[in-house]
């Protein structure tokens, strides 16, 4: 029964022992001292160690799509149950989901009235200054009017009082 790290070591030790003939190959091949055979060897041994190693790539890459995959649909079934949980929220309070529209409706129609009503206080202030402004300047018109018109009538009255006078004296003088 090998381990898992059994053959990680099996394929180290062949790394190694790859990498040390290829040193030997190659200083011997330009030596010329190592054979056709051993050089065969070596090489088929190497191409061996490349198929090797692109067998283990192709594995973690099918590895890696198959947890990708499941990665994928563990997202799905997650947004599934989370839609599942809202539905059964929704049938334990089937209210609730009116009540919370309503009350996001309350809430955009106070935040619609804030400024309204500040602005009615406002012209409510401002009218309330102007018909005292109002009032202030009917009270004034009233007073200049009285004083024109007692004006008027000590006039009218010192008018008639000289006509009077001078009628008088002439009807004096007549007699």
């Amino acid at each position: 029964m090998s381990t898992p790290t059994q053959p990680q070591k099996q394929s180290s030790e062949q790394l190694q022992t790859l990498m040390q003939a290829g040193q030997i190959s190659g200083s011997l091949s330009f030596s010329g001292l190592m054979s056709k055979e051993d050089e065969e060897m070596s090489k088929s041994a190497l191409s061996t160690f490349k198929a090797k190693e692109e067998e283990i790539e192709k594995k973690k890459l099918e590895v890696k799509e198959r947890v990708q995959a499941q990665l994928g649909r563990i997202e799905e079934e997650t947004k599934r149950l989370a839609s599942i949980q809202e539905e059964l929220e929704s049938l334990t309070d089937p209210m609730k989901k009116e009540v919370s529209v309503v009350r996001k409706k309350i809430d955009s129609v106070n935040k619609e009235l804030k400024p309204l009503g500040q602005t009615c206080q406002k012209k409510e202030r401002e009218y309330k200054e102007a018909l005292d402004a109002f009032n202030e300047k009917n009270k004034e018109k009233v007073q200049l009017i009285t004083r024109l018109m007692e004006q008027l009538v000590s006039e009218s009255e010192k008018t008639r009082m000289k006509k009077l006078d001078e009628l008088s004296k002439s009807i004096e003088t007549i007699q």
